[in-house]
C-alpha cells in the first residue's frame, strides 16, 4: 500500500469497528419505542408502504444504469477517492437544496421530498459503485448497495446483522440466487423509515421546515457517501473481506 491507501485502510478500520458496535442503551430504548409503534400500525399500512418503497427504489435501481457512467476501470486508488468526493459533495449539495425548497412549501411539498430525496441518494450510490469500478449490469452488485443503504440508515442491531452479510461480499456472491426477490423489503422500509422520521418529521411543520430540510438531507447524504466509500474501501484494500 502507498501512503494514501494506508490512510484510507486506516479510517476504514475504524469504521468497521464502528459497525460493530453492540447497540447501548438509549439505542436499545429508541429502537423498543420504534417497535411499539409499528406494532399499532394496521398491517395493511406496513404492507402498502413496503410495497410503495420497493416499487420506487426497483425503478431508480433498474433506471439510473442509463444515467451512470460506466465502471472507471485501471485507475489509481487515490483518483477514485477524489471523485467519489467530489460526487458526494454535489449530491450532498443537490440533496440540501432540495430539502430546503421542499420544505418551505409546506405539508404537501414535504411529502414529496421523500421519493425525491430517495432517488438522489441511491443514485450517488450507482456513481460511487462505478467510480470504484464496480458494474451494477449484475444485480448482486445492486443488492450490496442495498446493503449499503441499510447500513447507513438502521438501528445499531439491524446494522450489525447486514454488515455480517457485506462481509466476504466477493465470494458470498457466487452463491448467491439468480434474481433479487429474495431480498427482505419490509425490513429495509421500516428500518429507513424508523431512522429518518425523526430528522423529518420537523420537516413538514411551518416556518421551521426549510432549515429543517436542508439541515437534515445535507447530512443524510454525507453520512451515506461515507459509508459507501468505506463499503467499498473494503472489498478494495481489506482481503481477508474480498
Amino acid at each position: 500500500m502507498n501512503h494514501y491507501e494506508q490512510i484510507a485502510f486506516s479510517e476504514m478500520r475504524r469504521w468497521q469497528f464502528n459497525m460493530q458496535r453492540t447497540p447501548g442503551l438509549l439505542n436499545r430504548l429508541s429502537k423498543r419505542t420504534q417497535d411499539k409503534i409499528n406494532a399499532l400500525i394496521p398491517e395493511k399500512v406496513h404492507k402498502g408502504i413496503t410495497v410503495v418503497i420497493k416499487q420506487m427504489i426497483q425503478a431508480v435501481l433498474f433506471g439510473a444504469k442509463h444515467t451512470t457512467a460506466r465502471p472507471l476501470k485501471d485507475a489509481v486508488f487515490i483518483l477514485r477517492e477524489q471523485t467519489a468526493k467530489e460526487k458526494i459533495k454535489f449530491y450532498r449539495s443537490a440533496a440540501a437544496v432540495e430539502g430546503g425548497v421542499t420544505g418551505a412549501g409546506g405539508f404537501l411539498m414535504g411529502l414529496a421530498d421523500f421519493p425525491l430525496l430517495l432517488a438522489l441518494k441511491l443514485k450517488l450510490l450507482y456513481e460511487i459503485a462505478s467510480v470504484y469500478g464496480f458494474d451494477l449490469n449484475d444485480y448482486r452488485e445492486r443488492v450490496y448497495l442495498l446493503h449499503i443503504f441499510e447500513l447507513a440508515f438502521s438501528s445499531t442491531a439491524h446494522r450489525n446483522a447486514v454488515y455480517r452479510k457485506m462481509e466476504h461480499w466477493n465470494t458470498k456472491m457466487e452463491a448467491m440466487p439468480a434474481d433479487i426477490s429474495g431480498f427482505d423489503w419490509r425490513h429495509f422500509q421500516q428500518e429507513y423509515r424508523d431512522y429518518i422520521d425523526l430528522a423529518k418529521m420537523a420537516q413538514l411543520l411551518p416556518v421551521i421546515g426549510a432549515p429543517v430540510g436542508f439541515i437534515a438531507n445535507y447530512r443524510l447524504v454525507r453520512k451515506l457517501g461515507v459509508t459507501a466509500m468505506n463499503a467499498y474501501r473494503m472489498r478494495l484494500l481489506d482481503g481477508s473481506n474480498a
